[in-house]
């Protein structure tokens, strides 16, 4: 596939700064767009030219119970397009011919490349948790994740609030646009009161902590109702320490989530097309390819939201 369009994603930050194995030297990047540029004499699905997002696992064992049951982002001898293959910040990436997935047409090479962000919070939010209309749902961390993931839950007819710092005034205004019906600046106001507002002191039914960070998580154990359900989304990247015991004494599902499946390909690309999640305003940032280290340190200081990089 030639790459018209690769995002920087907070897994490439955690691989920069040797947080996360991978399988060097190998060119980094997995959040990408582009078109079919050259296929193999056996492959007949597709045709050089198609619009494509990609699924990113370059390589699985394919026989044990997981890849066999479809779960590919869970077999032990994965090895991922960016950290275990060469990715996307080239011109051009190699991948299966089962993992491109066609980009409707009223989605962009820059929308497009928000795709697999968007595929693991639907995995997360649809598949491995349960959110049903009229659910509390607290989103913690502001971030590409966190707006993507509050946009899916009100998507699912939930009440959404989305908490943060001050710093991210502007990425909570961003998700107030797009739908999210209350934000909290923890500095300026306190979660639990707003939450135990909305709920009459239950708290929320589901919270999902896509920051990456124990400050974070720790808040959602103290904002989750009893036998509600926490997510964690966000990578850490570290240990970090948790009081398991208010969730213990809450009965509360803790789930977790790592990468995506193709049935969460398929949701995230469905509700790109009908418009029920928007990507493109995610977007803050658009570099040429060589400005990669600049993209880097602006996404690592938290500035802007989706920086994307471009190789032509």
């Amino acid at each position: 596939m030639e790459v018209k369009a690769c995002g920087i994603c907070g897994t490439d930050l955690h691989i920069q700064a040797g947080e996360y194995l991978v399988n060097p030297p190998v060119i980094m990047g997995h959040e990408f767009s582009g078109v079919i540029a050259e296929a193999a004499p056996d492959v007949t699905e597709w045709q050089v030219g198609q619009r494509v997002v990609s699924l990113v696992y370059f390589s699985t064992c394919g026989v044990c119970e997981l890849c066999r049951s479809g779960q590919w982002n869970l077999c032990p001898q994965r090895k991922s397009v960016g950290s275990g293959a060469n990715g996307a910040f080239a011109r051009y990436v190699l991948a299966p011919a089962c993992n491109p997935r066609l980009l409707p047409d009223n989605v962009d090479f820059i929308a497009g490349a928000v795709v697999e962000p968007l595929a693991c919070c639907t995995h997360g939010l649809l598949e491995r948790a349960t959110v049903r209309p009229g659910d509390l749902v607290v989103v913690l961390g502001p971030g590409a994740i966190g707006l993507l993931t509050a946009q899916i839950a009100v998507a699912q007819g939930a009440h959404v609030v989305l908490i943060g710092t001050a710093a991210d005034t502007d990425r909570m205004e961003l998700s107030r646009r797009l739908g999210t019906h209350d934000t909290v600046a923890v500095e300026n106001d306190s979660p639990k009161a707003l939450v135990d507002r909305l709920t009459r002191g239950v708290g929320a039914d589901v919270v999902c902590e896509c920051s990456g960070a124990g400050a974070a998580a720790r808040l959602g154990f103290e904002l989750v109702r009893r036998r509600g359900q926490f997510l964690q989304l966000g990578l850490f990247g570290k240990r970090v320490e948790l009081d398991y015991d208010q969730a213990v004494f809450k009965e509360v599902d803790i789930l977790t989530s790592f990468a995506s499946t193709s049935a969460s390909w398929r949701h995230a690309i469905r509700l790109l097309e009908q418009g029920k999640v928007q990507t493109r305003p995610l977007v803050t940032d658009v570099l040429p390819l060589d400005e990669w280290a600049a993209g880097f340190e602006r996404a690592r200081n938290r500035q802007g939201v989706k920086i994307i990089l471009i190789p032509a």
